[in-house]
């Protein structure tokens, strides 16, 4: 397999297997009001929105349905540019902003986990949508990854700390909207904060399934599973 740097990337290699007061001025016989508290800058990227139908409706299929199978998971809505993560009994445990491929599609290029980076095309730099069980392993510079899809080098991590400065990864992801959040060459990228709190400590023993929403394919196409959720949600009654 041809090196692929993930400093630089944003798609992971795989290493070889076995594994921020306004002043207040005080007039003459007016009490003054108390300065508004400064705001901190921030730091770290606010959670998401409301979460979309879509995403709603894969997470109450996978916990109706237990398409987990004892397993804590995630879902991600590309659309939204959103993470949602769950422990092993559908348990809601928070949501993160994420990057994402660049490209709009739902498809891995065959055999682009083998390219050079120079090799990739625009259009390839897709973060393909479908159902993955994802496991913890080594990528380049023996840099522990959460492979989502080992084949096609998908990955989710944080930004990496040798990403350009010209693709400001982190100022799109503490930008207030999705619109800006498609720059990887098809990884996932999410808060250091939140991946190092939430998501190794129940990942890092056994993995866990990541549930990527489609851009353009129809949700059951990805997920057949959901044309029975109507009969699911019926039994649960």
């Amino acid at each position: 397999m041809i090196p692929i740097l993930l400093a630089l990337a944003g798609l992971a290699l795989p290493a070889p297997m076995p594994a921020q007061a306004k002043s207040v001025h005080r007039a003459k016989g007016v009490r003054a009001s108390r300065p508004a508290p400064a705001q901190p800058a921030r730091t770290e990227p606010d959670e998401p929105a409301i979460p979309s139908a879509a995403a709603v409706r894969v997470a109450d299929w996978v916990a109706a349905s237990r398409d987990n199978r004892t397993l804590p998971y995630i879902i991600i809505d590309k659309q939204n540019a959103a993470l949602r993560l769950f422990d092993a009994k559908g348990k809601p445990l928070g949501t993160a902003p994420v990057l994402i491929g660049v490209a709009v599609g739902d498809e891995a290029t065959p055999g682009i986990g083998s390219k050079n980076l120079a090799e990739i095309g625009p259009a390839e730099k897709t973060t393909p949508a479908g159902r993955f069980l994802a496991k913890y392993g080594l990528a380049a510079g023996r840099q522990k990854v959460l492979w989502v899809d080992y084949a096609t080098s998908v990955a989710l991590h944080p930004i990496p700390p040798g990403a350009s400065k010209k693709e400001r990864r982190r100022q799109r992801m503490l930008s207030p909207t999705p619109d800006d959040n498609r720059i990887t060459f098809g990884c996932i990228n999410v808060p250091l904060a939140f991946y190092n709190r939430s998501v190794q400590p129940l990942f890092r023993r056994k993995g866990g399934y990541v549930y990527i929403l489609p851009d353009t394919r129809p949700i059951e196409d990805v997920f057949p599973g959901l044309r029975a959720q109507p009969f699911l949600n019926a039994g649960a009654r």
